[in-house]
């Protein structure tokens, strides 16, 4: 199945018309949103349009494609096959993966239980993101990652704002050091995955590629992963996406402490960003992307004390 397919399939049947007749490159296409009342958005090649009934895009908000709650609520049940009590577990992360990694971001009201969400009702938003795996794109790098001296990777971590790749470079990253090269052989790697967007696993299969030698936690909390990851699994790598708290921070320290490197990422726009934020201690490379122009570009990869390599 393609991805033009594997999307398509997801919607109304009258929105699945309006996308059969617009002419789109899904490699470029990034998001949809549907918003109860309000016009289809896409995210098509970093640009924001709307969609048209009659299909193509707009510019005009009074041109665009409205979404009714019978077409939403459609969408959800084609979404979750008919059955949305059986996605209920993921639906209190206010996320749903589908077949082929993309993701399905739900907004609504929100029902909660004990002060924790127990379930999110009358959805009246979903926003659709499409996985794209970029198979190579972390080869360039992997020199400045590997300790030829002492035949171990060093723990990295991925610096940009939101939407920029690091995600995806994160992913490739993983793939590169399990699967190995001529340069250097494959590791363990254990990867926290905690809002499935590096295995992206669809009924417990990553539909990513994430190497042969790779153990995935998938929607697991990356603070009690990690541990579990270190006492079951020997990896000697500990990958996760977006650290940030300072939970976080203890457990990724645990995993050095124990042994293991650490790949990572983390929203900043710059080193000091990351430093200011206490993140920046055990990491030996840092790579920063830019955060204009194309979506990946490097702005600069540089050693455990901010000096620029490359």
């Amino acid at each position: 199945m393609d991805k033009r397919e594997e999307i398509n399939r997801l919607f109304s049947l009258r929105l699945r018309k309006a996308f059969g007749e617009t002419k789109i490159d899904y490699e470029k296409l990034q998001e949809i949103r549907l918003r109860v009342g309000a016009p289809v958005a896409l995210v098509y090649d970093n640009q924001e349009l709307l969609l048209k009934k009659e299909g193509g895009f707009t510019g005009e908000k009074k041109k665009g494609y409205c979404i009714t709650k019978n077409e939403l609520r459609e969408t959800m049940e084609y979404i979750c096959n008919y059955s949305l009590y059986a996605f209920e577990e993921e639906l209190k992360q206010g996320f749903l993966t589908i077949q082929g990694g993309h993701r399905v971001g739900v907004a609504g009201k929100v029902i909660l239980e004990k002060e924790k969400v127990k379930n999110i009702k009358y959805i009246s938003c979903l926003n659709i993101r499409l996985a794209h795996e970029i198979k190579g794109c972390g080869e360039a790098i992997s020199s400045f990652l590997w300790n030829e001296t002492e035949k171990k990777w060093r723990s990295t971590l991925v610096v940009s704002p939101p939407r920029c790749g690091k995600t995806t470079l994160l992913r490739d990253m993983i793939r590169l050091v399990s699967e190995g090269n001529k340069n250097f052989g494959g590791v363990n790697v254990g990867v926290v995955d905690e809002r499935s967007e590096l295995g992206a696993c669809y009924l417990g299969v990553p539909q990513n590629d994430l190497g042969m030698r790779t153990d995935i936690l998938d929607c697991c909390p990356k603070a009690e992963g990690i541990m579990m990851l270190i006492r079951s699994m020997s990896p000697a790598i500990i990958a996760v996406d977006e650290i940030g708290s300072q939970e976080d921070k203890m457990a990724l320290e645990q995993a050095v402490n124990c042994g293991c490197k650490v790949f990572a990422t983390a929203h900043g726009a710059s080193i000091s960003d990351i430093r200011n934020r206490g993140l920046a201690s055990f990491f030996e490379r840092f790579i920063v992307l830019e955060t204009a122009g194309n979506a990946g570009e490097i702005e600069g990869i540089y050693d455990g004390k901010g000096e620029r390599l490359c």
